[in-house]
């Protein structure tokens, strides 16, 4: 089976954001969970783009303690088996301390390390979501939409949590320029 297969048994639709416009060249929106007055839309996604909301994935602290960040997740994930690349993306409504953005960014990718497992063991593909890149990008300001996009450490490769790129006032964001491609 295919990567996209896959996840397309694997994610329920209720994880998932709906890509929107020219099905060649899709954007979607990505709303802050707990604000919906704050939001960042990204064009030119790839047309197999799976966008998970990771947020809908129950925390958990019912099983572990937390104390290092281990329960955080950033608020979504976008998959694109075509492209090989998966992006974790948190949005902050203005700005939040770096060293939580982190965590949040740490815990997403877990989220997807976890999936990879279910895939390889449950599906029994070895190479199920391998070889892909990986980009870490925070999205602040989201409400604010009066300046243009400011991009602050971008330059080196955003492919940890404490690499991540991170943006402010986000407007005209390009699924290629979140990747660095």
């Amino acid at each position: 089976m295919t990567d996209m297969e896959i996840l397309s048994e694997l994610i329920k639709d209720t994880a998932l954001v709906s890509l929107q416009g020219d099905p060649n060249k899709p954007r979607v929106i990505l709303q802050e969970p707990d604000a919906p007055d704050s939001s960042a839309t990204i064009s030119s996604l790839p047309s197999d783009a799976f966008v998970i909301k990771v947020d809908t994935f129950r925390s958990p602290s019912d099983i572990f303690i937390g104390a290092k960040g281990e329960c955080k997740r950033a608020d979504y994930v976008i998959i694109s088996p075509r492209k090989k690349y998966v992006l974790y993306i948190e949005l902050k409504r203005t700005k939040d301390d770096w060293n939580q953005i982190v965590k949040q960014l740490m815990g997403a990718q877990c989220f997807v390390k976890y999936c990879q497992e279910i895939g390889r063991t449950f599906w029994a593909e070895e190479d199920f979501l391998k070889d892909y890149k990986h980009r870490f990008i925070t999205i602040g300001h989201t409400s604010i939409s009066k300046r243009p996009t400011r991009i602050s450490n971008n330059a080196h490769v955003n492919d940890s949590p404490d690499k991540a790129m991170k943006l402010d006032w986000p407007k005209n964001l390009q699924f290629n320029m979140l990747v660095g491609a």
